[in-house]
């Protein structure tokens, strides 16, 4: 992993209990979370399931539901909840000065399957 930061967005551009969607050259492009305690997560915008956009999903807690078939998907892992099963790739990222990085390495790289 590297260590080259890209800033993609300000903590306030993202929506409480929301996403803001971070397009890159290669798809499925990435989602950036906030939940109600101002804690950021950044998944591959595509749930394990059929592929929904999880950017469109309900954030609650520390997980997303997905938009298509309401899949719970873990925000710090990106991974399903029991009894549903896979995982989307999770994103490296830091927050400093109200300002989100993400891995710039990660960004061009194909999702992991």
């Amino acid at each position: 992993m590297s260590e080259q930061w890209k800033m993609v967005c300000r903590v306030e551009d993202i929506p409480v209990l929301g996403a803001r969607v971070v397009e890159r050259q290669i798809k499925p492009d990435v989602a950036i979370f906030r939940n109600s305690e101002n804690k950021i997560f950044a998944l591959l915008d595509r749930c394990p399931h059929k592929g929904g956009p999880l950017s469109q999903g309900i954030v609650f807690g520390e997980r997303v539901a997905c938009p298509l078939h309401n899949w719970n998907i873990e925000l710090p892992t990106g991974c399903a909840v029991s009894p549903d099963e896979g995982c989307t790739q999770r994103f490296r990222l830091k927050v400093e000065n109200e300002q989100v990085f993400l891995d710039a390495e990660e960004l061009r790289t194909a999702a992991s399957e």
